[in-house]
């Protein structure tokens, strides 16, 4: 992972809605973090409070959401991955964020998203005249904390008009499996396909007759 992000936060010591409306106004978000292992035993979740604008600054990231990051708790670190993000319905603000405690070799589930290369120029485009259908444009993953990557990249170059690339054709980095195919080769779906485009499609017919 190219990209290391840092967070700071304090623990929070007051709960209920009332005391959450006010750590928002006062540019705060309310967190949890929860996992983890200490001495054998599952470590407690523990309640925090982080400084919106830092949060929002490191959500312009693509990366910030599948990567591992570096929470400082009242000056104490450790690594965590965000799990979950409550939006205002209403309101360009973060409502709540729950991250996992992990570990190097904590076995996670994570979502990441799908980098495509050579649209343009793959044989289906650039020869066949075809456009380029998304079925997909993120993939969740298994993987131990410490292999989690921060996007899968997909090469369309060979790619031709009518043809698919499926999950079970992803080069996938060492240590990570798609979450579908976990379940079955049944779930082996379509990530990315070339298609002719309708108006093309219809002509053709019309020649052909």
């Amino acid at each position: 992972m190219s990209d290391v992000f840092t967070l700071s936060a304090e623990l929070r010591e007051d709960a209920g809605k009332g005391a959450s409306r006010r750590l928002r106004r006062e540019n705060g978000v309310p967190a949890i973090v929860y996992g983890g292992k200490a001495g054998g035993n599952d470590r407690k979740p523990q309640a925090i409070i982080m400084k919106a604008n830092e949060l929002n600054k490191l959500l312009e990231s693509e990366a910030f959401y599948s990567s591992v990051i570096t929470l400082n708790v009242a000056g104490k670190e450790e690594q965590v991955i965000l799990k979950d993000l409550q939006r205002h319905p209403a309101k360009n603000m973060i409502w709540h964020a729950d991250f996992l405690r992990v570990s190097k070799n904590t076995k996670i589930k994570a979502h990441v998203p799908l980098h495509f290369i050579n649209e343009e120029t793959c044989v289906g485009v650039k020869t066949g005249g075809g456009v380029v259908a998304h079925q997909l444009t993120s993939l969740d993953i298994i993987c131990n904390a410490g292999d989690l990557p921060e996007f899968i990249e997909v090469d369309l170059i060979n790619l031709e008009v009518g043809g698919h690339i499926h999950l079970s054709d992803l080069k996938l980095p060492k240590g990570v499996e798609s979450l579908a195919l976990s379940h079955g080769a049944e779930h082996d779906t379509s990530v990315v396909s070339v298609a002719m485009p309708k108006g093309a499609a219809v002509e053709a017919d019309d020649a052909a007759e």
